[in-house]
């Protein structure tokens, strides 16, 4: 059949206007309705996760579409009574040229608000990046084949909106699940997303694309297999033993949380003693130098102050492992050098505050939260020793805001307050540096000495190893 024959007969071109006019209202709509597009492209921009966010509100959509067409375009062969022609051809080519059009309207439903979304955020996508574009272009393809054969034993009239209205609201709410939670995964509708510097990996889209193949390829063997019986019989059970294996694996997952792949994104890195990294990508790199300064330069601040602080071998960006983020050790901080220096004020404090927190350390080991049964006589001494350090890097503002937040869970937190800042004054005021440093380590000392000794471990129950 010659291209424009064909698409003059298929349902695709006809209903081209209504879904993809659905596709451009939703892309400038939906897509922006919680950040605008001046926040969109503000950063920090990853391929991989504007291309998600991207196919978030299309996926339902495009497998609905397809299998609605292409249980259409099924029934119009059925009623053309082509299978009863003369096999000049085989049936998978027959099947293949007329499903081209469903499967082309499904394949620009996805492929659309993707271009859109990497022209408008001017990124340029890495293989990797494409993996769920490519995840739903396949399974476009499974819904294509099933619709055919829907349109093949059923009236079209009928199959045709009914299917793709049931796809499209089964497939949507699968986003409700929490229990049993694999629907959400294999359901060809990514229920996990992907932060900055992480890529979908392998398992997450292929489980969805599997359980979609593999009914679609059990009804292509028992469509095209008449008189091998044997095949037609064995292909359902390999399909059903395909789905199951993909449910077990979805089933191991926890909601959203499919398996991803982080510590992709690149880094600048400059210095050494501290080497400062920063994300190319996250948008403030060209600060990078400013960053290492401020962060060099409080270093010295307080080391000259008297804190007993020994400079990391790498300062890396905390955007990198935007979650599931390394913890610090003495050889590598991870800071938030893109958030501070991306900041619109050009202020740095909160580089400096953070600089601080990893800086001044203490030889016990305090409370986490403030609870009203555990002694909390500690935080005088504690609070005004790291005030005190706060001040040497001019980031006491932070420390107070946050503090100020944890001392209203406490009756008298507006005594303890004054009472920090007063002991921090005087520590301050102290006529020498090497006073001044003498009272910060007793400060120190009071603190551990007053903390609250460390709840003992349960007792292993009977019977235990």
């Amino acid at each position: 059949m010659r291209t424009r024959a064909l698409l003059r007969s298929s349902a695709a071109l006809w209903t081209a206007p209504v879904w993809v006019g659905i596709v451009v209202f939703y892309f400038f709509h939906a897509l922006h309705l919680t950040r605008p597009y001046a926040e969109v492209v503000e950063g920090p921009l990853w391929a991989p996760q504007q291309v998600h966010i991207a196919l978030l509100y299309f996926y339902a959509f495009a497998y609905a579409i397809t299998l609605g067409l292409a249980t259409w375009d099924g029934g119009r062969l059925k009623r053309d009574r082509v299978w009863d022609l003369a096999p000049g051809r085989s049936r998978y080519r027959v099947a293949a040229v007329a499903l081209a059009p469903s499967i082309v309207a499904g394949w620009l439903i996805l492929l659309l608000p993707v271009v859109m979304r990497l022209v408008e955020t001017r990124l340029v996508p890495t293989p990797a990046s494409l993996l769920p574009l490519l995840m739903g272009m396949g399974i476009v393809c499974a819904y294509a084949i099933v619709g055919c054969a829907l349109g093949h034993i059923t009236p079209r009239l009928i199959a045709a909106p009914f299917s793709a209205v049931a796809a499209f609201y089964a497939i949507a709410k699968t986003s409700a699940y929490s229990d049993p939670v694999w629907p959400r995964h294999v359901s060809g509708q990514l229920d996990t997303s992907a932060a900055f510097g992480e890529y979908f990996s392998v398992p997450t889209v292929l489980v969805p694309f599997l359980f979609a193949a593999a009914p679609a390829a059990a009804v292509a063997a028992w469509w095209t297999g008449a008189g091998r019986r044997p095949w037609r019989v064995g292909a359902p059970v390999a399909a059903l033993a395909v789905m199951a294996v993909c449910v077990h694996t979805a089933s191991g997952w926890s909601v959203a949380e499919g398996p991803v792949t982080a510590g992709h994104a690149p880094a600048r890195c400059t210095g050494s003693a501290p080497r400062v990294c920063m994300a190319e990508a996250g948008g403030a790199v060209e600060d990078l130098d400013a960053a290492r300064r401020e962060i060099a330069t409080s270093l010295q601040r307080l080391k000259a102050a008297g804190v007993d602080v020994t400079p990391p071998a790498t300062v890396a960006d905390s955007l990198l492992y935007e979650r599931d983020r390394p913890p610090s050790t003495r050889s590598t901080w991870w800071l938030p050098l893109t958030a501070e220096a991306d900041r619109p004020d050009g202020d740095l404090t909160g580089l400096r505050y953070a600089v601080l927190l990893h800086s001044v350390s203490f030889p016990c080991a305090f409370p986490t939260t403030l609870r009203p049964d555990v002694s909390a006589d500690w935080i005088v001494n504690h609070d005004a020793a790291v005030l005190w350090a706060a001040y040497e890097v001019d980031a006491e503002e932070p420390y107070l805001a946050w503090r100020r937040a944890e001392y209203g869970q406490i009756a008298n937190g507006g005594a303890v307050l004054a009472k920090v800042r007063e002991r921090a004054a005087k520590g301050r005021a102290l006529p020498t540096a090497a006073q001044r440093a003498a009272w910060f380590e007793q400060e120190k000392a009071k603190a551990c000495h007053l903390a609250p000794a460390p709840a003992p471990a349960p007792a292993p129950s009977a019977g235990g190893s």
